[in-house]
């Protein structure tokens, strides 16, 4: 082996066993009553250029802060990571509507919103009054699918009761939903509160989706320059602004995937070269830079596709470790993932970029995968930590 490359072989396993130590220290940091730790993204491929991203809930940043002396603290950037919970929606029906009520049900689950319905939420066995009374604690949103059925069953009003006291008690939104019912029919109690009808299922489904992710109805506003439209992702509005090109551009979510000049990224972000410089600096971790032309990482999309994405990869990243734990049968090479999940090669790209570059995955990298960026995913233990401590932080928020 020549001098120089031997010298490089040094380094480079120096360095390793260097992040090696740090990451095990950091893995070994987790809360005493969640159960979270943090998760750790390394970069740099020299002592001088070695950083530590952990990311976690402000509970967990704290201990981290607590357990690790100054010197240590300078080489990490610190981020948040709270989990964030989903909106959890009761749904009213009399049996005649269950169809209606089922398709409406699915429909909610598909859009992110946990929906309690009788017929998926009822076991041989279960308690017909204390299932109901889960339900109705629990939900954020109580939902009353009002028909001309419906309206006249005992059992619908008595739960339209529970709902309007969680609605009283502000710890629910009432929502009644009409079907083939005039707004003249509705009860004096609900004729002061906006029930939309079903007429256009589809259109009006997703209306009431967005009501519940409470989605503005206005109008966007024109667009800003791109940087001074950046949003706060923890970096300079320059940086950010410089980091949506990628992800914009990007088809794959895979190293060097677009490639980009200095001069291209000016014109594109409105900023002089010198500013395309200095954000590119400050995203260092995130591209190699070669010659005049930038190369993103592929942990620039696992961490601002959130940003502008309609995904987002942390989350689809626990979703995907959670089927590799939980499910035996769960494929491991991405094309099978993809069709499972109905996403495209960019999205879980992302995805198992978060994982991999976390180690909370073992992967497969190699020639010949193009477009995925791996040819297989495995879980390990990582994986099952990973899952058991987000799944515990978002159960005590």
């Amino acid at each position: 082996m020549p001098p120089g490359e031997f010298g490089q072989a040094i380094m480079k396993a120096i360095v390793h066993d260097v992040a090696t130590e740090v990451r095990n220290r950091l893995n070994a940091v987790r809360h005493p009553v969640s159960g979270e730790f943090p998760t750790v993204v390394v970069s740099g491929d020299s002592l001088e250029s070695l950083s530590f991203r952990v990311e976690g809930t402000p509970e967990v940043l704290a201990l981290v802060r607590e357990r690790f002396g100054q010197e240590d603290l300078a080489l990490m950037d610190l981020r948040e990571a709270s989990p964030k919970a989903s909106p959890r929606a009761f749904l009213s029906y009399a049996w005649e509507d269950r169809e209606l009520a089922k398709r409406l049900a699915t429909a909610l689950m598909a859009k992110g919103i946990d929906t309690w319905w009788a017929e998926w939420s009822m076991r041989s066995g279960d308690s017909l009054r204390q299932k109901i009374d889960q339900g109705l604690a629990n939900c954020t949103h109580f939902l009353v699918l009002l028909t001309p059925t419906s309206i006249e069953k005992p059992w619908v009003n008595q739960e339209m009761d529970a709902g309007l006291i969680r609605k009283l008690e502000e710890n629910a939104r009432f929502i009644a939903i009409r079907s083939e019912l005039p707004a003249s029919r509705l009860p004096p109690l609900l004729k002061g509160m906006l029930a939309p009808a079903l007429d256009d299922f589809d259109n009006d489904v997703d209306q009431i989706i967005a009501d519940i992710h409470e989605l503005s109805r206005k109008p966007a506003l024109g667009p800003l320059p791109a940087a001074a439209s950046a949003p706060a992702t923890g970096y300079s509005a320059a940086a950010s602004a410089v980091a949506r090109i990628f992800v914009d551009k990007s088809e794959h979510a895979v190293f060097g995937d677009p490639q980009l000049t200095f001069d291209d990224i000016a014109r594109a972000v409105d900023l002089t070269k010198d500013d395309v410089k200095d954000a590119l600096h400050e995203l260092s971790t995130f591209f190699t830079i070669s010659f005049d032309r930038a190369l993103p990482k592929n942990e620039l999309f696992a961490t601002f596709d959130g940003y502008f994405k309609e995904w987002t990869p942390s989350t689809d990243a626990l979703s995907l470790a959670a089927d590799l734990v939980n499910d035996p049968h769960f494929p491991e090479n991405p094309p099978e993932i993809a069709e499972r999940y109905g996403w495209t090669t960019r999205r879980l790209n992302s995805a198992i970029a978060y994982l991999a570059n976390r180690e909370l995955v073992m992967e497969s990298q190699g020639l010949g995968t193009h477009p995925w960026g791996t040819a297989w995913i495995q879980k390990t233990d990582a994986t099952r930590r990973f899952v058991k401590s987000r799944s515990s932080a978002a159960n005590s928020s």
